[in-house]
């Protein structure tokens, strides 16, 4: 009777996932599943198990394994950059990338799946095109933010170096932590900017 009421108080427990947002919360529990335990372990049942439903409602609204991981994917593409500090669009060198630690912080399993769905997409190149699509709207953020603060803007090739910096500083904090050591790098990027005359004066940030 124990282990039944047990069972019986664990399910009520379960995160219920009501009608109209139940896709939403199956594609955010299947970033937590593969965050966690890596693409192979995204199953229909692990994303129910995740998300507190049945089975049968994960396999109606995807039908196959693969296409839960392509619009797993196109989910992240859709909420990934509002999250993001790459464009704050106010020009000022000392606003970019603000914030950027913190988000890694407050939901490393969203940073965890693009990295998983990058490394993957080697071995199956079906999923390149939403890659790219991904890291595109990273790179054009970049340059329209760099543009604001820099009086010469910025070239494509200007953008994805310093995408790059920050992209590889998120990795560097998800595997081993130490967000002031991002935070440390992200201001000797910022002076960086500043050595290329950003905010069109050449001097420092000011609220005027």
């Amino acid at each position: 009777m124990t282990e039944s009421a047990d069972a019986s108080e664990s399910r009520r427990s379960r995160k219920r996932v009501h009608y109209g947002e139940g896709r939403e919360a199956l594609l955010s529990a299947a970033v937590r599943v593969v965050a966690r335990g890596g693409l192979r372990r995204l199953t229909y049942r692990a994303v129910a198990e995740e998300a507190g439903v049945t089975h049968g409602l994960v396999v109606h609204h995807f039908g196959s394994r693969d296409a839960l991981i392509e619009e797993t994917l196109a989910h992240t593409i859709r909420t990934s950059l509002n999250i993001s500090a790459l464009e704050p669009g106010t020009g000022k060198v000392g606003d970019f990338s603000s914030g950027v630690s913190e988000m890694v912080t407050a939901d490393p399993d969203k940073q965890a799946f693009q990295y998983e769905l990058l490394l993957e997409s080697r071995r199956r190149p079906e999923l390149l095109p939403q890659i790219r699509a991904l890291y595109d709207e990273y790179f054009d953020a970049t340059r329209r933010e760099l543009n604001r603060m820099l009086p010469a803007g910025a070239d494509r090739a200007l953008a994805r170096l310093v995408f790059a910096a920050l992209d590889g500083l998120v990795l560097h904090q998800l595997v081993l932590g130490e967000p002031d050591v991002t935070d440390a790098a992200i201001e000797e990027l910022r002076g960086l900017l500043r050595l290329l005359d950003a905010d069109g004066d050449g001097t420092q940030d000011s609220d005027a």
